[in-house]
């Protein structure tokens, strides 16, 4: 079997690591809020180039956070517009939704799968206040336009950075483009936990300060809160565990980069590869192709042992919950996540396998 991600895999190459990293935690006696957390906050903020990081309990959670911490200063209020893609996990959508901010659906660019930002001006309104962004599959969704429409129109550029770490726009690193960015460590992340765990990073103070009082109940002190805040803490074995891992994060990288050449290079059909803007700034989260009669392919690939995966074969505007956002045409949307497969792209793929994903891509008609 050809998995989609073995985790076990990956994991077991840091083993002895990871249980060192353990055991220190269970022998400091110390669980919540300790030095792991503030050695991996420190360390993750100088690998995206911030001055601040802070670690909460996932990606979802980093979202909401950000915003909750723009409408505790101010800049936000419920009923305002952010500017999010129609193709994303439903994380970034549920993030807007619970903080009772309105998203506005944008349709991706259909090379690159990431929010067009042609298509961003017409729908901006005097309620908008955000463009939440996301790096989808780890390629920079940022450009200049979408620079510059922050700018023109004083909107804060938000980065859902969960799937990016470490992939890079004009010389800045994934979670330091825009104003704030949120992260996932979700295992199957590139930087991946052993459970669920996020983070937020920012260069604005004022955000960085609200938020690291928002993930720990809204209090500055103990007993003493300032906001209606959430239990959302990166607990301290997550920490002394992405420690480990982000000292081998750009090695992984590179590994993803040598099996998205390989499939880039062998697949014949080079109209439904992604296009790449840059592939030395690509991070390879995943590794996405769009075919007819994808049914067909996903057959032939579980035939012969080949696990995939599709992100994401239902869009948030058709999902129950989500459908009154369905304000618009999304056929591009639709088109796209009728046709997508994820092929396996983590670090211990090897090239024999490989060899075998592409001749059964090569085969399908």
């Amino acid at each position: 079997m050809i998995k989609f991600l073995d985790l076990k895999k990956i994991n077991k190459k840091y083993q002895e690591e990871l249980k060192i990293a353990a055991n220190r935690v269970i022998d400091s006696g110390w669980y919540i809020l300790g030095n792991e957390l503030k050695s991996f906050e420190k360390e993750y903020a100088s690998f995206c180039g911030v001055k601040y990081c802070i670690g909460v309990a996932s990606g979802l959670d980093a979202l909401k956070l950000i915003l909750r911490a723009y409408i505790e200063n101010g800049e936000m209020e419920s009923g305002d517009e952010i500017i999010v893609p129609t193709n994303t996990y439903i994380a970034t959508v549920m993030a807007i939704i619970d903080n009772g901010l309105r998203p506005v659906l944008v349709e991706p660019n259909f090379k690159t799968y990431n929010l067009d930002s042609n298509k961003i001006e017409s729908k901006i309104t005097k309620k908008t206040k955000g463009i939440l962004t996301v790096h989808l599959y780890g390629q920079i969704s940022i450009d200049d336009k979408m620079l510059d429409l922050s700018k023109k129109y004083n909107l804060k550029l938000i980065e859902d950075a969960a799937q990016s770490h470490g992939a890079v726009y004009n010389g800045s690193v994934s979670g330091g483009i825009g104003e704030v960015a949120a992260h996932s460590f979700y295992p199957g992340k590139n930087l991946g936990a052993l459970g669920d765990a996020g983070a937020v990073t920012t260069n604005n103070k004022s955000i960085f300060e609200i938020i690291k009082s928002l993930r720990n109940y809204g209090s500055e002190s103990k007993y003493i809160y300032k906001y209606r805040g959430f239990n959302s803490r990166l607990d301290e074995i997550q920490a002394a565990f992405l420690n480990v891992k982000l000292k081998y994060l750009k090695n992984e990288i590179e590994i993803r980069r040598k099996i998205a050449a390989e499939y880039l290079k062998k697949i014949k059909d080079k109209n439904i590869l992604p296009k790449i803007n840059d592939h030395n700034s690509h991070v390879w989260h995943l590794f996405v192709i769009r075919v007819k009669n994808r049914e067909k392919l996903i057959k032939s690939f579980k035939k012969n042992n080949v696990e995939t995966l599709i992100h994401y074969p239902i869009p948030a505007h058709l999902n129950e919950p989500y459908k009154s956002l369905k304000i618009g045409n999304y056929k591009k949307t639709e088109i796209m996540s009728s046709e997508i497969i994820s092929l396996p792209i983590s670090p211990v793929v090897s090239i024999r396998e490989i060899n075998i994903i592409c001749d059964l891509v090569n085969q399908h008609e």
